[in-house]
């Protein structure tokens, strides 16, 4: 038998060219780093606490009872699709029929993915908020499309609704919202979203708005764009119960949206997972029932750590940006003499034995975002100081 010859083109790399720059996460590399240092983790966002037990044992009653151990719907159990509505209806007042306007999907991050392969096509433009959480840049890249980012800067992070609407092109299709923002805590204004909206309606854009931190919003409170005039009809709107319950390794999100985009993003999910979490379904939709006692108990529990941790912070000298939402702090290292965030938190381990992340991942102006780390607070109140007197070797 003749050998077999090479490709054609055998220089070219096995990976997909247009994820050619995404390599390793740095949540994955910053959470091997601090196992293998035996540091506290406050790098990547996951609570070191279980959520509710009654939902835990939900979730045990599904799987004895045969609920979802095979395939669930495509669209997620009936029982979790109304009480998504019956939550939109609660907390917004925003109707939406649980048979043609929900998704349930594998957490946020494939509802993001399936949302973006769906609606776009190569050469559309694609504006979000940056620093952008790192699943935004790949999905958008893996659709061909290219990233526009809207920077939003120290102090404040507010975005420039000037340079937004500047940022507009004939080519620009969507919309990529995250509030509240991670990594900076920033929660959108009604001002800023209403202001968002007319835009969108002006120049016909679509908009996917990640809401995840929903209900940890600690000043003021969360406003869906698609409660704003006309922006029912072009949003899609992503959750997810892995951070509003503390069961983010059950991965079960979801979006709702009206019929057509929802059709939409299913026809791009049902190639993704096909389906996912099935008795896990069953226990979140109880879970988005539990009484407004329990959204306020998660609220005040946070805001409790955000500032045990601000303080800490604070005293080591680290200058932090107050968030109004998320579990999530950005400081500036540059007090402490420090100009590279990336090589601080390498370091940071073996000098105080704490894991952080470089927000500069996060941008594509990695200048801005050069000196900023964040530090995640969704710890047990006793990690959270044995952190904080860590932190006093800086």
């Amino acid at each position: 038998m003749a050998p077999m010859s090479a490709p054609a083109d055998s220089d070219r790399p096995f990976l997909n060219r247009r994820l050619a720059a995404f390599g390793t996460t740095i949540f994955a590399e910053m959470s091997a780093l601090a196992a293998r240092t035996g540091s506290i983790n406050l790098g990547q966002g996951f609570p070191d606490t279980d959520g509710p037990a009654e939902i835990a044992e939900a979730a045990v009653r599904a799987i004895r009872d045969g609920r979802g151990n095979q395939y669930p719907p495509g669209p997620g159990v009936p029982e979790l699709r109304e009480a998504i509505t019956a939550h939109q209806q609660r907390f917004y007042g925003l109707g939406y029929d649980p048979d043609t306007e929900v998704l349930v999907t594998a957490g946020a991050t494939e509802a993001i993915a399936a949302a973006l392969l769906a609606l776009l096509e190569p050469g559309d433009e694609v504006i979000a908020l940056e620093p952008f959480y790192d699943s935004y840049a790949a999905c958008i890249a893996m659709a061909g499309a290219v990233r526009v980012p809207l920077t939003l800067r120290a102090p404040d992070f507010r975005p420039d609704l000037d340079a937004l609407r500047d940022a507009v092109t004939p080519r620009t299709r969507l919309l990529l919202l995250n509030t509240p923002h991670n990594p900076t805590g920033t929660v959108l204004t009604p001002g800023e979203l209403a202001a968002i909206a007319e835009l969108a309606v002006e120049r016909d854009l679509l908009v996917v708005t990640d809401e995840v931190y929903e209900h940890l919003v600690f000043e003021g409170g969360h406003t869906p764009l698609a409660s704003l005039p006309g922006m029912r009809e072009r949003t899609v709107t992503i959750s997810s119960a892995g951070k509003t319950f503390s069961f983010t390794g059950w991965k079960v999100g979801w979006i709702t949206a009206p019929p057509a985009l929802v059709s939409a993003v299913r026809s791009a999910k049902q190639f993704l997972t096909y389906v996912s979490s099935g008795p896990f379904q069953y226990a979140v939709a109880e879970a988005l029932a539990l009484p407004d006692t329990y959204y306020d108990g998660l609220r005040a529990d946070l805001a409790a750590k955000r500032d045990l941790l601000t303080e800490g912070l604070t005293a080591a000298g680290l200058r932090v940006f107050r968030p109004q939402g998320t579990y999530f702090i950005t400081t500036d290292i540059s007090p402490l003499g420090e100009k590279d965030g990336l090589a601080f938190c390498r370091a940071l381990p073996e000098r105080c034995g704490v894991v952080a992340i470089p927000n500069q991942v996060f941008y594509d102006d990695q200048e801005a975002g050069a000196t900023q780390v964040r530090w995640a607070f969704c710890k047990k109140t006793e990690v959270l100081r044995e952190a904080v007197d860590r932190l006093r070797a800086l």
